[in-house]
C-alpha cells in the first residue's frame, strides 16, 4: 500500500493560536516518483495553489509539511524529476478536511483519504481457505465462492459457520483502511464504541482476494452464546461516505429483531432436517406457474389462523391442505421475499440480497415451506430484484467509495425506481450470484424469476454469468431461470433449451388488446402477430419453446375483467367480463410455451394492477369459475400434447396450424381466429386440437383434423370434462367428431361462437387407448 499521513497543529511556534493549519503528509511513493512534490489548492473561487517539497522520510516514505489557512483543501502528487512533471491522474484528486483528525492517510493509487493508518496485508485468502476447509459444512450451508473472473477466489464473505463452533466473518472492501467486527460476542466494542473497563476489539485482517488484490477482510470468532443468537456489524474506517461507518453485513441472512439497529444476525441452516430427498423440479416444458405474494395469499383468509395470515406458515397450511395439488399447478412463483425496510410496494425494494423478510417468518419457516412444497410436488421459484434496491435503508449505498457514480461501487446511474445496481461489474455480479447460490443450497429453492431485466435496466453480463455459474458448472443444472425482460431480447435465449424463460411481452399485450377490443400498450386489436403470440414468439425473439412464459395476468398488470371494462360500455357487462376472463385464461394455458397465472385468477377476480388481496371470503373452490379453471389447468398438466417442446415444432412435425388470420377465408382468414393441432412426439396418435375465436360474432370455419379417429371435446369456455380417470367424458357423446378410416378429407365445418375456445383430443382410429 502507498500511504500518506497528515498531522494538524493549531498553534504557532510561540504558542499563539494560528489561523494556519499545519499538516504532516506521509507518502510511501508507491508510484516510484524520483522527486515527489505535493500540490495543494483551494476550490472556493480563489486561485490559492502551493507546491510543497518533502521535509523528511519515515516508515511510510516521504514526509511533507503543509500549512493551510483553509479548514479544507485539495491535494495530489507529481514527479518533477524530468523536463515535464508527471502528475497523478485526475481521478486521484484528494480532499482533506480538519474533521479527519490529527493524522490521515491515503493510498497512492486511490483517491480515498483516511484518518487511521491503513492495515498491513496479512496473507492470501486461498491459503486461509485451505486452513479451514475441513471445518466447512458441505451440506445445506453455502460458503461464498463466486468469482466470475475465473480465478477461483473463495471469498468466504458473510458469516460462515464452522464445525468447531467458531464463525468466520468476511467482508469485501478494497478501499477501507481498517475494519473491525462488533457484536453481541464482545459487547459491541470497537474503536468508536469502547468500554472503559476493557478493550475487546475484534480487528479484521486484510487478505489478497479477488484479482489477487488486498480486498477481503476476515475475522474468526468463537462466540460465548449460541451461534443463532449472534448479532453483529462491521466498523469500516475509511473508504466509505463517512470517516467511521457501522454497517450491516451485505451478506446477512436475516436482520435482528430491532428495526432501529438493523443488525445482521447469524443463521444456522445446518440443523434443519430436510425430507425432500429425491425431489427433482419439473422440466421447463412441464411448468404450470402460480405467482403469489406471501402477504396477499393468505391475508384476511377466514380459513387461516390470524397469526399465520400473510406468512410462510399460512402458505404451508394451504399446501398441506392440498390447495395447489387440487388446482393442478406445480410451481409457486413467489414475489420478493428479501427484507424490505419500508414497505412502499410489493417487496421490490430489497435492502440486501441474502436476507429473508422477517414479516413473512423466520429462515427456518422459509425452509419448511420449501420442504413441504417439494413433498407435495411443488417447485418454489424466488423473485430476485437485481436492477435496483431500497432508496431508504441500504447498506450498499456508498459502502465502497470508489469515486464512480453516486452510491459508490455497487451503483451505476439511475433507474425509474431510483438507484441502479451496477450489474455487469464483476464484484457486483459475484455478490448477486452468491445470493442465488445461497438460496439454492440453504433453502433448496428450484429457481429464480428476475425482475425488470431489460438491458436498459440491467447488464445482461450478469444473467449470462449467472446461468453459467449455476447451471453449466454443475452447481444446479436443473435450476429454473425466468426473466421479466420487457420487451423481450434474444440474447437471453442462450442456446435455446437452456435459456431464460422470458415473460412473453407480445402474448400479454396482444391478449389484452384482443380482449378489451382496443389498443393496449401500443399493440393493436388486429389479427396481426396472432401466430407469433401463440407460437412462443418464434419470429419475434425466442429460439426454443423453453424461452417463454405466457400469461394474461400478473402482479403488475390489471386483471382481465378490470382491463376489459376499460374498452367500452358494453364490455362492462359482468357476463362479458366473465367470458373474456375465461378466454384469456384458456389462451394462456393452451399457448405454446409455459403458462403462468396470478393468485386469485382461478376465481376470475376483477382487480387493478399491484393489488395483492384475494378476498378469500368471497370465493369458493366450489364456484363455477374455479371449477372450470381448475379443469383447464389439469388438462394442461395431464396431456403432453399440450406441452409441445422444441426449437421449431412445426418443422419437427409436432405442431400444425389449422386456423389463422393469414390463411384462407374458410380457415379464419383476416379474422381474430386461431387454431392448431399438436402431436405428442412419443406417441403419434395422441393429438390435440385447440381453437380460439376473439371476434364478437360467430365465425364459420373449416377445420382439418388431420387424422382419422374419434376427436373428443374435452373443454370449451363453459365446462371441462376430461376422460377417465380425471373426468367421466364418454367418447360417444354427441359433441365428439369421428372420421372413419379412408376418409381423405378429415375436415369438419364449425361455427365458432363469439369469444370462444375449444380443446379436442384424438383417441385414435378406434377411439381406444388414451
Amino acid at each position: 500500500m502507498t500511504c500518506i499521513g497528515l498531522r494538524v497543529a493549531n498553534f504557532n511556534k510561540e504558542g499563539v493560536p494560528s489561523l494556519k493549519h499545519r499538516v504532516t503528509v506521509h507518502y510511501d511513493n508507491g508510484n516510484n516518483f524520483v522527486k515527489p512534490r505535493l500540490w495543494m489548492w483551494a476550490a472556493d473561487g480563489t486561485t490559492v495553489e502551493k507546491k510543497v517539497e518533502p521535509s523528511s522520510r519515515d516508515e511510510y516514505g516521504y514526509v511533507f509539511e503543509v500549512l493551510s489557512n483553509r479548514s479544507g483543501f485539495h491535494f495530489k502528487f507529481k514527479d518533477e524529476s524530468g523536463k515535464k512533471p508527471v502528475w497523478e491522474s485526475r481521478d486521484l484528486d484528494r480532499y482533506y478536511h480538519r474533521e479527519m483528525g490529527p493524522e490521515i492517510w491515503t493510498v497512492s493509487d486511490l483517491h480515498n483519504v483516511y484518518h487511521v493508518p491503513p492495515a498491513l496485508l496479512k496473507g492470501n485468502v486461498r491459503e486461509y481457505y485451505h486452513r479451514v476447509e475441513n471445518l466447512i459444512y458441505n451440506r445445506n450451508f453455502y460458503v461464498p465462492d463466486t468469482d466470475v473472473s475465473g480465478l477461483g477466489t473463495p471469498s468466504m464473505l458473510g458469516a460462515n459457520l464452522l464445525k468447531d463452533g467458531s464463525i468466520l466473518f468476511g467482508l469485501y472492501h478494497p478501499r477501507a483502511a481498517r475494519v473491525y467486527l462488533a457484536g453481541t460476542f464482545n459487547q459491541w466494542q470497537s474503536p468508536v464504541h469502547p468500554l472503559p473497563q476493557e478493550e475487546m476489539f475484534v480487528e479484521m485482517e486484510l487478505y489478497r482476494g479477488f484479482y489477487y488484490q488486498p480486498n477481503i477482510w476476515l475475522a474468526r470468532v468463537t462466540p460465548p452464546e449460541p451461534p443463532g443468537e449472534v448479532e453483529y456489524k462491521f466498523l469500516i474506517r475509511g473508504g466509505t461516505d463517512q470517516l467511521d461507518r457501522m454497517v450491516t453485513d451485505p451478506y446477512t441472512r436475516v436482520y435482528g429483531e430491532s428495526y432501529r439497529e438493523r443488525n445482521a444476525r447469524v443463521v444456522v441452516p445446518v440443523n434443519f432436517q430436510w425430507s425432500d430427498h429425491g425431489w427433482r423440479p419439473p422440466l421447463v416444458k412441464d411448468l404450470l406457474l402460480y405467482e403469489l405474494n406471501v402477504y396477499g395469499f393468505t391475508d384476511n383468509d377466514p380459513a387461516i389462523p390470524e397469526e399465520e395470515q400473510g406468512t410462510f406458515r399460512g402458505i404451508i397450511r394451504r399446501i398441506k391442505e392440498g390447495y395447489f395439488t387440487e388446482l393442478g399447478v406445480n410451481a409457486l412463483a413467489l414475489m420478493p421475499t428479501a427484507e424490505v425496510p419500508h414497505k412502499k410496494g410489493l417487496g421490490y425494494e430489497p435492502c440486501t440480497y441474502m436476507s429473508v423478510e422477517k414479516d413473512f417468518g423466520t429462515p427456518e419457516e422459509f425452509r419448511q415451506m420449501v420442504d413441504v412444497a417439494h413433498n407435495h410436488g411443488l417447485a418454489v421459484i424466488m423473485d430476485q430484484v437485481f436492477n435496483h434496491n431500497s432508496n431508504d435503508f441500504n447498506p450498499l449505498w456508498y459502502l465502497i467509495d470508489d469515486g464512480s457514480d453516486d452510491g459508490g461501487l455497487y451503483y451505476e446511474g439511475q433507474s425509474m425506481w431510483g438507484n441502479r445496481i451496477a450489474t455487469g461489474r464483476e464484484e457486483v455480479d459475484n455478490m448477486l450470484i452468491d445470493s442465488c447460490k445461497l438460496f439454492l443450497k440453504e433453502y433448496h429453492v428450484d429457481g429464480f424469476r428476475f425482475d425488470a431485466t431489460h438491458s436498459f435496466f440491467l447488464n445482461h453480463r450478469l444473467l449470462h454469468r449467472l446461468a453459467h455459474e449455476i447451471k453449466d458448472t454443475g452447481f444446479k443444472p436443473d435450476c429454473i431461470l425466468i426473466a421479466e425482460n420487457l420487451p423481450n431480447e434474444a440474447d437471453l435465449n442462450l442456446d435455446g433449451f437452456n435459456g431464460y424463460a422470458q415473460w412473453h411481452d407480445l402474448f400479454h399485450d396482444k391478449i389484452k388488446a384482443l380482449l378489451r377490443e382496443g389498443e393496449f400498450e401500443g399493440v393493436e386489436n388486429s389479427p396481426e402477430k396472432m401466430g407469433s403470440m401463440f407460437y412462443f414468439g418464434k419470429d419475434d425473439f425466442a429460439a426454443h419453446t423453453n424461452n417463454v412464459v405466457n400469461y394474461c395476468e400478473n402482479h403488475d398488470e390489471n386483471s382481465v375483467p378490470y382491463e376489459v371494462a376499460t374498452g367500452g360500455d358494453y364490455l362492462q357487462d359482468p357476463q362479458v367480463k366473465d367470458r373474456k376472463a375465461r378466454l384469456g385464461f384458456f389462451a394462456a394455458i393452451m399457448a405454446v410455451g409455459q403458462p403462468m397465472i396470478y393468485m386469485g385468477q382461478e376465481y376470475g377476480i376483477e382487480r387493478e394492477r399491484n393489488r395483492i388481496d384475494v378476498n378469500w371470503g368471497r370465493h369458493s373452490p366450489q364456484g363455477e369459475f374455479y371449477r372450470w379453471s381448475r379443469g383447464v389447468i389439469r388438462l394442461r398438466r395431464r396431456y403432453d400434447g399440450l406441452k409441445v417442446c422444441g426449437y421449431h415444432p412445426i418443422e419437427e412435425g409436432t405442431f400444425t396450424w389449422v386456423l389463422g388470420p393469414w390463411m384462407d377465408n374458410e380457415k379464419g382468414g383476416s379474422r381474430r381466429v386461431i387454431g392448431w393441432r399438436t402431436m405428442d412426439a412419443s406417441e403419434e396418435y395422441k393429438r390435440m386440437l385447440v381453437m380460439l375465436n376473439f371476434e364478437a360474432e360467430e365465425v364459420p370455419v373449416e377445420v382439418n383434423f388431420g387424422t382419422p379417429g374419434c376427436w373428443v371435446k374435452l373443454a370449451d369456455l363453459e365446462q371441462v370434462n376430461d376422460l377417465p380417470p380425471e373426468g367421466n367424458k364418454d367418447p360417444a357423446d354427441h359433441d365428439s367428431v369421428i372420421f372413419e378410416e379412408g376418409n381423405k378429407s378429415n375436415h369438419s365445418h364449425f361455427v365458432l361462437p363469439p369469444y370462444s375456445g375449444f380443446l379436442y383430443r384424438c383417441l385414435g382410429s378406434k377411439g381406444g387407448e388414451i
